[in-house]
């Protein structure tokens, strides 16, 4: 069964330095320098992300909404999904190299990071969907009311508790926003390749 997400419902990983909800949705305003990765090539751990959490069930999915907005290098918002520490997954729309790009960071242990460029994304409301089903969480993204595109297949094999919802970061400035039009939770996706 879908149901809205109340934004009062989740906890923050790390405080933002503001959050204010109205009727059009949820405003964040990340701090400069929040960040979420695991050693690969850089050598540091940043977990200082703004994720806004509530318990996944297995075979359930997460969806959330925001307007695409950025201006800096790496400003970041999508969803987060969370096993514990050295166990997450991030996935979204991150401003890398002044082009827009749509993406995941897998993280166990270490982290891994894919993008493909979505230039003509700006300014759109952007949908990014966290579907767990089985031993996975599949990734799909859409921009309006387009078709769905496949980001990542990432194994999720949780024995505990799973955390997911909103996320933004702004690892390189100060004064970044995001505006959150909606959060779901939905039944997971029916099949990996849906048939035409």
């Amino acid at each position: 069964m879908s149901h809205t997400v109340p934004w009062t419902d989740g906890l923050w990983t790390n405080e933002p330095a503001d959050a204010a909800t109205d009727v059009d949705g949820l405003r964040v305003t990340a701090r400069k320098g929040s960040d979420a990765w695991r050693i690969t090539s850089y050598g540091f751990v940043h977990s200082s992300e703004h994720a806004l959490l509530t318990p996944l069930e297995p075979e359930s999915a997460i969806e959330v909404q925001f307007r695409l907005d950025f201006s800096e290098q790496f400003d970041q918002a999508g969803i987060f999904v969370r096993v514990d520490d050295e166990s997450w997954i991030k996935a979204g729309v991150e401003l890398s190299d002044g082009e827009e790009s749509l993406g995941a960071v897998v993280t166990r242990g270490t982290s891994d990071w894919s993008l493909s460029p979505v230039p003509s994304w700006a300014g759109r409301l952007v949908t990014v969907r966290g579907s767990w089903s089985g031993n996975a969480l599949t990734v799909r993204a859409r921009v309006d009311d387009e078709s769905w595109r496949l980001v990542r297949v990432a194994p999720l094999d949780a024995a505990g508790p799973v955390m997911a919802g909103p996320f933004c970061c702004a690892p390189t400035r100060a004064g970044l926003t995001v505006h959150f039009t909606s959060w779901r939770m939905t039944p997971p996706d029916a099949e990996l390749h849906p048939s035409a």
